[in-house]
This record gives C-alpha cells, sequence and structure tokens, in this order.
C-alpha cells in the first residue's frame, strides 16, 4: 500500500488495520454494554449506588488476581488464552441478554457482572502480549497513539447508538451486539499473518510465577516510581466525571445539559490528544512530565473558572494531555522491561489503575462535598504537580535549576573565625534513574478517563486509564 503519514504508519501493517478494525468493533460494543447495565440496574433499583457497585464488581477480580493472570500470560501462547477468554466474554454477555429479557432477580446479573471482570482478569495481559505481537517495537507507541482515538470513537459511537436502541429495543440487543463484538475479535486473530507476527520470549521456570516477577518487579526502580506517578495522577487528575458533574451541579449551574456538553468536549480533547501523540516519533519520560505538569496547572486553573464555557475551554487541552499521559505511561512501562515479563507488567499496571480509580472516585466526591468542587479541583492539581516534580527529580535526577546544597566543614580549633578546611560544595546524591530499555513490548487497557467498562475485552494497543 502506499506510504502513510507518519502519525498513522502503523496502519501501514496489514495485521495491526485488522487489529485496529477489531478494536474499533470491540469498544463499540463494550461501551454499548455499559449503558444498557447501567440503565438496566438503575431501572430495576432506583439506586446509583447499585450502579456504583456494579462497577466494583467488575473491578473487583482486577485488585485479587490481576498479578496471577499476568504470570499465567507469560508461560502461555497469547492467542489460546484470548479464544477463551473472548469466547467467555461472549456467552457472558449472551447471558446477560437472557437474563434481561426474562426479568430475572438482579443478583443474577451482577453475579454475570462479576464473572466478566473475572474473565477480563485474564484477557487483558494475554491481550497486551498479543499486541506487541501485532505491531512489534518500533510501531508500539504509534499503535497506542492511534489506539486511544480508536477507544474515543468507539466510546462516542456505542454510546450514541445505545442511547437510541435502549429505548426501541431494550437492553437485551445492545447484550446481544456486544457478544457479536468479541467474535470479531476472535477472528481477527485468525486473520492475522502469523509470519508477520513479531515474536516474544515467555518466561523461564525460574522467572516465572508471582514470587518471581514480584521480586524483579520490586528491584525495578524506574517502573515503581511510573506505577507511583501513574497512581496519583489517575486518582486525582483524572477522574473527570466526578468533578464535572460537581462543577456543573454546583458552581456553573449547568445541570444535567452543561454536564452532557462537558462530556461531549472531553471526548473531543482526548481525540485531539490521541493526534498529536501520533505525531510523534518518540514518547519520552521528559513528555510524559512536561504533560503531567501542564495538566495539574491547567487542573488547579480550571477550579477557578466562572462561566460553563470557561470551564469548558479548560477541558480540552486538559483531556488531550490526560490522552498523552497515559500513551507516554504506556509506552514507557512496556519498552523498558523484559518481555517475559510482558503480562505480569500488564497486569500491575491494571491494578494500579484499578486502585487508583477505587480511591480516587470516593476522594474527589468527598472533597467536593466538603470544600466545593472548586477548591477540590485546585487542591487536586497542586497534589498531582508536586508528585510530578518527585517524580521528575526521580527519574531524571536533580534539574539545574535546583539549588546545590553546600556542607561546612567544621573548624579544626574551637573559636577559629576562619574554618580550617575550606567549605566544600556537594551536590546531593538524588536518585536520578536511567530509562534501561530492553526489550519489545506492548498492553491493552481501558482509558483511565472513561469509566470501567463491564466488558473488557477490546483489543486495545493502551493501557490504560480511561
Amino acid at each position: 500500500m502506499r506510504r502513510l503519514p507518519p502519525m498513522f504508519r502503523a496502519l501501514e501493517l496489514r495485521n495491526y488495520r485488522m487489529w485496529a478494525l477489531a478494536d474499533l468493533v470491540s469498544v463499540t460494543g463494550t461501551w454499548m454494554q455499559v449503558i444498557a447495565l447501567n440503565w438496566l440496574v438503575m431501572s430495576r433499583t432506583g439506586s446509583a449506588s447499585a450502579v456504583g457497585g456494579a462497577i466494583l464488581l467488575q473491578a473487583l477480580p482486577t485488585l485479587l488476581l490481576g498479578s496471577w493472570a499476568g504470570a499465567l500470560a507469560d508461560r502461555f501462547p497469547a492467542r489460546r488464552i484470548l479464544v477463551i477468554t473472548q469466547g467467555a466474554h461472549a456467552l457472558l454477555s449472551v447471558g446477560m441478554a437472557v437474563l434481561a429479557a426474562g426479568h430475572a432477580p438482579l443478583s443474577w446479573i451482577f453475579a454475570l457482572t462479576f464473572g466478566a471482570g473475572l474473565v477480563g482478569v485474564f484477557d487483558g495481559p494475554a491481550m497486551g502480549r498479543f499486541g506487541s505481537q501485532v505491531v512489534g517495537r518500533e510501531g508500539l507507541g504509534n499503535a497506542l497513539a492511534l489506539g486511544s482515538i480508536l477507544s474515543s470513537a468507539g466510546r462516542i459511537l456505542g454510546m450514541s447508538l445505545a442511547g437510541v436502541l435502549v429505548a426501541v429495543t431494550g437492553e437485551s440487543v445492545l447484550f446481544l451486539l456486544n457478544a457479536a463484538s468479541f467474535l470479531v475479535v476472535i477472528g481477527a486473530m485468525f486473520v492475522v499473518r502469523p509470519d508477520e507476527l513479531h515474536p516474544l520470549a515467555t518466561s523461564t521456570p525460574e522467572r516465572a510465577g508471582v514470587r518471581a516477577g514480584l521480586r524483579i518487579l520490586l528491584r525495578d526502580r524506574t517502573l515503581l516510581t511510573l506505577f507511583a506517578l501513574a497512581f496519583v495522577l489517575s486518582s486525582l487528575g483524572r477522574n473527570y466525571q466526578v468533578t464535572m458533574a460537581a462543577m456543573s451541579q454546583g458552581p456553573l449551574g449547568a445541570g444535567p445539559a452543561g454536564y452532557g456538553m462537558l462530556s461531549t468536549v472531553f471526548a473531543v480533547g482526548t481525540v485531539l490528544g490521541g493526534i498529536l501523540a501520533a505525531q510523534r516519533r518518540e514518547l519520552s519520560v521528559k513528555l510524559l512530565l512536561v504533560a503531567a505538569g501542564a495538566t495539574s496547572v491547567l487542573q488547579s486553573v480550571s477550579g477557578t473558572s466562572g462561566g460553563l464555557w470557561t470551564f469548558a475551554a479548560f477541558l480540552v487541552p486538559i483531556a488531550a494531555g490526560a490522552v498523552i499521559i497515559d500513551t507516554t505511561l504506556s509506552t514507557r512501562v512496556q519498552l523498558d522491561t523484559a518481555e517475559d515479563l510482558r503480562g505480569r507488567v500488564v497486569a500491575a499496571h491494571g491494578m494500579v489503575a484499578a486502585a487508583a480509580g477505587a480511591v480516587g472516585g470516593p476522594l474527589l466526591g468527598w472533597l467536593c462535598e466538603r470544600f466545593g468542587p472548586g477548591h477540590a479541583l485546585e487542591s487536586a492539581g497542586v497534589v498531582t504537580g508536586v508528585a510530578t516534580l518527585v517524580a521528575g527529580v526521580m527519574l531524571l535526577g536533580r534539574p539545574q535549576w535546583l539549588p546545590r546544597f553546600t556542607r561546612i566543614a567544621p573548624s579544626t580549633a574551637p573559636g577559629a573565625s576562619v574554618p580550617a578546611v575550606a567549605a566544600e560544595e556537594q551536590t546531593a546524591p538524588l536518585p536520578g534513574l536511567a530509562l534501561v530499555t530492553t526489550v519489545p513490548a506492548v498492553t491493552t487497557s481501558v482509558p483511565s478517563s472513561a469509566p470501567s467498562p463491564v466488558s473488557a475485552g477490546a483489543p486495545r494497543l493502551a493501557t490504560a486509564e480511561a
């Protein structure tokens, strides 16, 4: 095919074109099921807490079993695992369709929701390894960026279709459409040409298992720093579903219509962020830190907004920065770790994102209620800014503009006016960490700016945090 512009270079690979199409279909189906499940639970119970409980049931297995799922992905062929997990997702969606049509007890729906989360735990790490085989090391960053654009497009398309269909056909049809989307993913795995895949190493017995992986990861200070920064940014800097609703209801006085408009603006910003990330040849740690610092400042300033359109104007660069952060973070976490640890790294990243969502949502909600949405945004922005600065020192060393520490050697004689030993300037031994690239990698996840979908089966080459 004719050579594409640099921002679309991953699409030059036939395997990735097949995978990207499956990605778009699967993301669309996932968001259709999110709307169907949320509406089903809300209509049956009238309780927003029950809706939150359904989301928690899907996220809980990630926190409990993520490490074991990652170890499994590092030992067995990814395609074999994915055929099983995608098929299980399809069956669970069909089960939800049957239960929704038959007005079954809500407890049965919750049981299948937990089952979808359980399958998703094993699906994610294997999806990450298979994705890395599709694009290889050189195409990873661009594929992650394009994946974020597809994710945003699929989200908008899925939610729009669901909004129309749920009133016409009911929830069951949406569940069935999502089940069909998993079959598309299975089909894509068999259409992909094996001779064009990039092989990945599997774990040797001495490096296999949860304990071995944990020992190796705990020695990687760079990875731990990136995970810590990701937790802070995701918990306090990404939960805009909470703060947008609070600002709309509170100081902006915009109500549900304003919240809907802000959600659309945020989605537009995520697309712009994906385009900007796709245009870059390299997604570096410096880019991650710059984007994190800029969005932290914008978040703090957005809390002072007095009007809906002013706040919306801040959301566009914040959403774009969030995608750049998530894409860059995913790229660095994957490229800077050994490929036989890929599944466990993907699983650990997913656990960090799940924990951040579980902690950040309630925390931001409490801050909004206790101090007001504006002050919550200002305070959260300051915390994420400080975390970014600390992470920058840990990852890149002491910046030139930070003062040096001076130690004065003690005088040899008490009361001497001039020290017997001259003052010596000492540079504080800060733990600057070089990012050592070892071997290729890839992963998959939901953007952290989005609520957790009920079926995490989309073949995204991005991890995240929607």
